[in-house]
């Protein structure tokens, strides 16, 4: 029996137990944490539901397989004891005190086993694995390094705090879980070397943290399209199989380098392309003065200060995106915009006031010009009209209801940011003393970004990092690994039905919905990389 309707319920029973605890502050000891099993121990439940297409498993076809089964269960039923605790606090306590009572016995008795059985992972998983354990015996204490590859696997092995940090190298791409039943992932080998390193067992029907070696565990990929793929395979493994560790807040994302900027024998990592340009720029312009409006070297009204260069050029980037949404969902073009914008505000806010005439004025009579306003009563039984964004289905159509999206407004927004330069031409001096030190002239604020990214770039050694095992031991614990100097993500589950629902979109068998997701989302694309 059982299935996914019993792993959601069990799933909220303990969610919901464990939240009131941390939430009251009744587990004072604090030496040791609440399972499932515990939450579970002398309770009986009935958990009934109605599915319009249930799918069975196993031999006898009596466990529930409905994958969106648990996250809709789930969320039901930890909203209705979340609700329930409020209410009957006494209650809700006395449930918490004979759970933490039983959570304290079971955990005693297991730091009895774990003095007597712990052993090295080395042991456990024999000589064919190529896990390289750490020496610390205390899990709290210990990391765990997922690296893709036995390149970066060797880097990492040579540059890491033996101490503390174990690294599992990992061959190829990891199963795809969403795709694949129980007995296929327990038998891929690649999942199986990673769950004894862990010390997890996914066969049983709640997983159990009691035996985890590593309380902080790192996935470690490159930063390129097979790193992302290989992170979130991964993702997708752990969010189906071992949720408990991202809701304990042991799993983590390593971030590392996308740049190394050398000069001379110092050097510097950025891990971002918005990181590396405002680098760059700060250090340029500590060389040279930058002004607007025809100003000298010497005209300090018109001085350009580096932050309000990097945040114009950052304006100028989201406000080309935005021109492009506008086109592709509305058919608005550059032109037609800089027309509406010689509109008095307050029709850019209410286009509803915009007569006739100067519609046309914008877009011309070749244009079909539609409105998709819905009358609706407002609260003082007015009738008014109610613009509701939809793209238009005509290449000679322009739709005014663009005039209400969320697009149209970030325009307003970017191009006034975009604008905060002062007006043109704008000039690079050198800070030199010379009489002729006008180095460059522009009208184009991106132009002027590219002249002094050129510039800056002069006497540096700039290399861009695709994978892990470019950098060798050394730069890879220093930029990525040691505690002191590195950037981790942690991975956390903000809405689990919203999760559950992306999840079975994006990695499962069905095609049809993957393609509409794709083509809803395909404008809001930031970073593809091609």
């Amino acid at each position: 029996g059982g299935g996914t309707h019993i792993t959601g319920f069990r799933s909220a029973l303990t969610r919901s137990i464990t939240d009131w605890i941390d939430k009251n502050n009744l587990n004072k000891k604090k030496n040791f944490s609440v399972t499932g099993d515990d939450t579970r121990e002398g309770l009986t439940a009935v958990v009934s539901i109605r599915h319009p297409n249930p799918q069975f498993e196993g031999q006898t076809k009596d466990k529930l397989g409905n994958s969106e089964v648990q996250g809709l269960v789930n969320s039901i039923v930890y909203s209705a004891l979340q609700e329930f605790f409020e209410q009957n606090p006494r209650i809700a306590n006395q449930i918490a005190d004979k759970i933490l009572e039983a959570a304290e016995a079971r955990e005693e008795s297991r730091k009895a086993k774990e003095r007597v059985r712990r052993k090295s992972a080395l042991d456990t998983l024999g000589q064919a694995s190529k896990l390289a354990d750490c020496s610390e015996r205390n899990p709290e204490l210990c990391e765990l390094f997922i690296v893709e590859g036995d390149s970066a696997g060797g880097s990492a092995k040579q540059g890491r705090d033996r101490r503390y940090q174990a690294i599992l190298p990992l061959r190829g791409k990891v199963l795809n879980v969403e795709k694949s039943r129980l007995h296929k992932v327990l038998e891929n080998k690649e999942i199986a070397s990673l769950l004894r390193a862990l010390g997890i067992d996914i066969s049983k029907e709640e997983i159990t943290l009691d035996n985890l070696r590593y309380h902080r565990v790192i996935i470690m990929t490159d930063a390129d399209v097979d790193g992302s793929h290989i992170r979130t395979l991964l993702l997708t493994f752990f969010f189906r199989y071992a949720s408990e560790l991202i809701r304990k807040g042991h799993l983590y994302i390593a971030l590392p380098p996308l740049y190394r900027i050398s000069k001379g024998k110092k050097s510097r990592y950025t891990h971002s392309e918005y990181e590396f340009e405002a680098f760059i720029l700060e250090t340029v312009m500590e060389n040279v003065r930058v002004v607007s409006s025809n100003g000298d070297a010497n005209n300090d009204e018109k001085l350009i200060q580096v932050r309000t260069l990097i945040k114009t050029i950052e304006a100028i980037r989201n406000l080309e995106k935005v021109i492009n949404r506008l086109n592709k969902i509305y058919g608005v073009t550059l032109e037609e915009l800089q027309r509406i914008r010689e509109l008095p505000r307050e029709k850019l806010v209410y286009p509803e006031a915009i007569t006739q005439k100067e519609w046309k004025k914008i877009f011309g009579d070749a244009k079909e010009i539609i409105n998709t306003a819905i009358p609706t009563k407002s609260d003082n039984g007015d009738t008014e009209s109610v613009i509701t964004p939809k793209p238009a289905r005509l290449p000679n159509q322009v739709d005014i209801a663009f005039m209400k999206s969320p697009d149209f407004s970030s325009y307003l927004h970017w191009y006034e940011a975009a604008n905060a330069l002062g007006a043109p031409p704008f000039r690079v001096f050198s800070k030199d003393n010379k009489e002729n030190n006008l180095l460059f002239e522009t009208n184009s604020p991106m132009e002027l970004r590219n002249y002094l990214m050129e510039l800056g770039k002069k006497d540096l050694v700039i290399q861009r990092y695709k994978g892990l095992g470019e950098m060798n031991a050394e730069q890879l614990y220093e930029t990525t690994m040691d505690p002191e100097k590195r950037t981790l993500l942690k991975v956390e589950i903000a809405d689990e039905s919203s999760v559950e629902e992306t999840f079975t979109i994006l990695m499962g068998d069905e095609v049809e919905p993957r393609r509409h997701f794709i083509e809803k989302h395909a404008l809001e694309v930031q970073n593809l990389d091609i």
